[in-house]
């Protein structure tokens, strides 16, 4: 005999093809449904609402179908309250564990419905208080022995993403990821998420690649930083070396920013800029003392701005503010992000990724890169976010600098 729950789902279910994916998960997770109940919403701004049973063959299984479709928002109709047990082991969630998504999340504690903390995908979730009245997620890395973990989908409620009708039918250039756009207009619509995240109060957060620097974007990064649009950077090894490279020896990897080819001892160029921030003790202390003069990394710390820098396998050196500990470099991360209100991600695929994996779904996101591939990932992953602009980063970051800085415009 089945196991069964009552869940509803509420929105513009036919033409958004949500109906068609929950069913689809049921179906995919070895469960079965019936269809209780059908309103379908007679105008096409009109929200339609179903109730199913669904089904599966015991408990364990029912539960991991209903986290499932949780996600596109098809939640109990009778909520009850949340299991919680205690974690035995560190690092290792119980059994069951509700394993989160980046969408806003509630918790029923207490006879009230409490806001998740820093929604993150692939999380638990963490009750806290006596009695409890708080529920934050977190990476299994970090969970310690006697944490209340979350180990039910009953108790949880998930609010899915609102989908935007338009009256258009047919048209061209309507694809989320595409190179065929008008860049001016997308450099406004960015800059104009920028201005208003700042209006707002709140931060924005860069994610970038070495590309900014080997493209010749660093100056206009600079004078994006030196606008106020550069809160927060992610980033690697590659991109801070490159551009102390260019500050100190005039090429990145090698190559002279100003003609374009190859240098004499180019090769070495970056090791020796590395060597010369690992002599002054860091990055700030090269600004401090007067080594490091220009560049992206050097405008950051002359205008309070912070940065992450997170490590791989392949790094030379590293610069001594690299986080070598991937852990650690995650945790610095998470630290950033609060006050966040818009991010860009320019020419780094596996920096933009990682940061799509802690990012709450809530913040706007807009991905820069050459590669198509780079965008297409964020959202496979389930940063359902994140918009694409394809294009070349140099002259993307240069756009966008005369549209933020007055001063950089009238330069040119």
């Amino acid at each position: 005999m089945q196991v069964t729950e009552t869940v509803e789902i509420t929105g513009h279910l036919m033409d958004s093809g949500l109906l068609s994916r929950v069913l689809d998960d049921i179906r995919g997770y070895g469960g079965e449904y019936t269809l209780d109940k059908f309103d379908l919403g007679y105008d096409k701004d009109d929200p339609s609402t179903v109730r199913m049973t669904v089904g599966a063959d015991d408990e364990e299984s029912l539960q991991r179908l209903l986290m499932r479709i949780q996600t596109k928002g098809a939640n109990l109709v009778d909520p009850g309250t949340p299991e919680i047990s205690e974690v035995s082991q560190d690092g290792v969630f119980p059994d069951g564990f509700y394993s989160t998504t980046n969408l806003p999340t509630s918790v029923r504690l207490g006879g009230h419905w409490v806001p998740v903390q820093n929604p993150e995908m692939d999380c638990g979730l963490l009750v806290e208080g006596d009695p409890y009245d708080s529920v934050r997620t977190i990476p299994m890395s970090d969970v310690r022995a006697g944490m209340k973990i979350i180990t039910s989908a009953q108790g949880v409620r998930v609010t899915p993403p609102i989908v935007v009708n338009t009256d258009e039918g047919f048209g061209f250039m309507e694809s989320d990821v595409s190179s065929e756009k008008p860049q001016r207009v997308l450099v406004k619509q960015v800059a104009d998420g920028m201005r208003e995240a700042k209006a707002n109060g709140q931060k924005v957060l860069w994610v970038g690649g070495p590309g900014i620097v080997h493209t010749g974007a660093a100056p206009a990064m600079v004078a994006i930083v030196e606008a106020g649009y550069v809160d927060v950077l992610f980033a690697g090894n590659a991109l801070a070396t490159h551009d102390i490279e260019s500050s100190l020896y005039g090429t990145s990897l090698g190559v002279d920013l100003a003609r374009g080819r190859g240098v004499e001892h180019g090769h070495e160029h970056h090791i020796r800029a590395i060597n010369t921030i690992r002599k002054a003790g860091s990055i700030k202390a090269a600004v401090d003392q007067g080594v490091l003069t220009s560049g992206v990394m050097h405008a950051l710390v002359k205008t309070g701005g912070k940065f992450v820098l997170v490590g791989s396998v392949r790094d030379d050196g590293p610069l001594p503010d690299v986080y070598t500990d991937v852990l650690e470099g995650q945790r610095a991360m998470r630290a950033e992000l609060d006050g966040v209100g818009y991010c860009l991600m320019a020419a780094t695929m596996l920096h933009s990724v990682a940061t799509g994996n802690i990012l709450p779904a809530s913040i706007p996101l807009t991905c820069v890169d050459i590669n198509p591939a780079t965008v297409t990932k964020l959202a496979d992953r389930g940063s359902s976010q994140a918009r694409g602009i394809v294009t070349d980063v140099g002259l993307f970051i240069e756009h966008l600098a005369r549209e933020l800085s007055p001063e950089y415009a009238d330069s040119k």
